[in-house]
């Protein structure tokens, strides 16, 4: 790991053995940097494909990166007999021409948002095809993303929200935005013993209703009038959809439908942009933006690449308007991207920029979600509900 911030006069400075039991400069950076972070008087976290990468289903990585997408993709456009009128095997090469992008096309992003465009503007015949093969990709995308079982273990999810999620009633709760359509941080909540107010109501028939978030949860013992909150709750906001989403056409609504064939979801492509301006994103978004621009906020960022502009240029703004606003960017990749080079990303380039110029707001770590988590301080005491919690579950274990 290392870690890019004003305290090192804006160099990258790489963790190192402790020697001579003198404390290492860049781990204690590193921890003071993120200790600052989850004592915040606000804590917003922003995850995306990273967080979901250290989760192995049969000791083999379970969730798809989009260069998995898109060989899933073309390895089933070249074998399977899909779409009247198209050779087999010319499949992948009739998508790729329809969409006037090249057949060794690399960004799935790309092939989406063309071929959408194709598909308004082609002849009836074209278009036709063309929609049927962009159903098929989307298709291969949700089967690919619904990954989470119950032999599914997510240990680093859990040790973070025992980490960012337990919270003094003197603090607001912890608001996790997440870019992954897939349920990790749920199922960790369930195991763990934590409440998720992600916007769906408590009960048999979960819809989206906004207000939820405004919502919260009182611990109340028999014949007292004292309440007090609950300490392991925090609020998920899926700004991308999620795979157990379903829009019932007839009522309008939007129900949490586990198993759904039909999930809402935000496909990588460009109209995604316009598509986070409906319900229930636009929600989501406001909340997002609202937020960061809230006093003493501390916004910490993690496995998320700064490819989404209608995400990036909410926080680069914010950085730049809102001076008690603290920002942490954890990604492997991250000191690359923001170099400044041509390859480099324009929004992390942006904050290396500050950082160079002194300013003490922001820090980068390169590094991986499941190599952070262990140096996330954990500030408030394990609660007795997750103790009790983890004794039932080893207890089901020892039963097993």
């Amino acid at each position: 790991m290392k870690i890019k911030s004003s305290q090192g006069a804006g160099d990258w400075f790489q963790v190192q053995q402790p020697v001579d039991d003198r404390p290492d400069p860049a781990t204690a950076d590193i921890r003071r940097v993120l200790s600052s972070a989850v004592r915040a008087q606000n804590l917003v976290i922003l995850t995306g494909l990273g967080t979901s990468l250290c989760v192995l289903k049969d000791g083999e990585k379970a969730a798809p990166t989009m260069w998995d997408l898109l060989s899933r993709i073309k390895e089933v456009f070249k074998t399977a007999d899909i779409v009247d009128g198209v050779a087999e095997g010319a499949r992948w090469k009739s998508f790729v021409t329809l969409a006037n992008v090249a057949e060794d096309a690399e960004d799935l992003e790309q092939l989406m948002s063309r071929a959408t465009t194709a598909a308004e503007f082609l002849p009836s015949n074209d278009a036709t095809k063309v929609r049927k093969l962009l159903d098929i990709a989307e298709g291969i995308i949700r089967e690919e993303v619904d990954f989470m079982d119950d032999t599914i273990e997510v240990p680093v999810h859990e040790a973070f929200l025992r980490r960012v999620a337990r919270r003094s009633a003197r603090r607001a709760r912890t608001k996790i935005f997440t870019t992954n359509y897939d349920t990790c941080f749920e199922t960790a909540a369930r195991r763990s013993a934590f409440v998720v107010v992600d916007g769906f109501a408590f009960g048999s028939e979960a819809y989206f209703d906004s207000a939820q978030f405004s919502y919260d949860v009182v611990r109340r013992a028999a014949g007292e009038e004292k309440s007090d909150f609950i300490e392991n709750l925090f609020h998920l906001y899926k700004i991308h959809g999620s795979i157990d989403w379903e829009f019932n056409e007839n009522s309008g609504q939007i129900a949490k439908r586990p198993g759904t064939k039909k999930p809402l979801l935000i496909y990588p492509k460009s109209t995604k942009y316009e598509l986070s301006f409906s319900q229930p994103y636009i929600e989501m978004m406001g909340t997002f933006q609202a937020t960061l621009r809230t006093p003493n906020t501390t916004l910490f960022v993690i496995g998320f690449g700064f490819n989404d502009k209608h995400i990036s240029e909410p926080i680069l703004g914010a950085i730049k308007a809102n001076l008690s606003l603290n920002v942490v960017v954890v990604n492997p990749d991250i000191e690359k991207a923001s170099d400044g080079g041509a390859k480099s990303n324009i929004y992390l380039s942006a904050v290396g920029t500050l950082i160079d110029n002194g300013d003490a707001r922001l820090a980068l770590i390169a590094g991986k979600f499941e190599e952070l988590v262990p140096m996330v301080p954990d500030v408030i005491a394990e609660t007795e509900l997750e103790r009790h919690a983890e004794r039932v579950r080893n207890m089901g274990r020892a039963n097993g």
